[in-house]
């Protein structure tokens, strides 16, 4: 280890074998409540942008007779249906997992063992209600 003076003392300068010589993202293993709180994070960002899209749709389809025609239209393309069943997959896993943090909030699944199984339990519950939200849309 090499360590530089300044007026504090001693202070330890990184050396390139303390360094990380390849830090490759895929070969690091997350922890399932890792996963979980990332992908809650993530769909946050997803409701942030997706927002607008289902306003401008809304504000369409009240716009009157045809512009409830127009928004209908609009789910003739499958790739609109795949933004908004997008954003509908976001909002389920955002809700199921806001549901596990209030449950966390209120003392439960805080150990190890009960984080874990609270995070696969909003992880089925998420991708049921995934699956769910795209059958009703296709």
């Amino acid at each position: 280890m090499k360590f530089a003076g300044n007026k504090e003392g001693l202070v330890h300068m990184a050396s390139p074998i303390d360094r990380p010589v390849n830090l490759d993202l895929t070969t690091l293993n997350f922890p399932i409540t890792a996963i979980a709180s990332i992908l809650h994070r993530v769909s946050g960002v997803v409701l942030f942008l997706g927002s607008p899209v289902l306003l401008a749709l809304l504000a369409l389809s009240l716009d009157g007779e045809a512009g409830f025609s127009d928004a209908l239209a609009l789910f003739e393309h499958g790739l609109f249906i795949f933004v908004v069943w997008g954003i509908l997959a976001a909002l389920s896993y955002h809700f199921v997992a806001g549901i596990k943090h209030l449950f966390m909030d209120m003392g439960y699944g805080e150990t190890l063992e009960s984080g874990q199984l609270f995070a696969k339990i909003s992880l089925v519950l998420a991708v049921t209600l995934m699956i769910l939200a795209g059958v009703w849309i296709w």
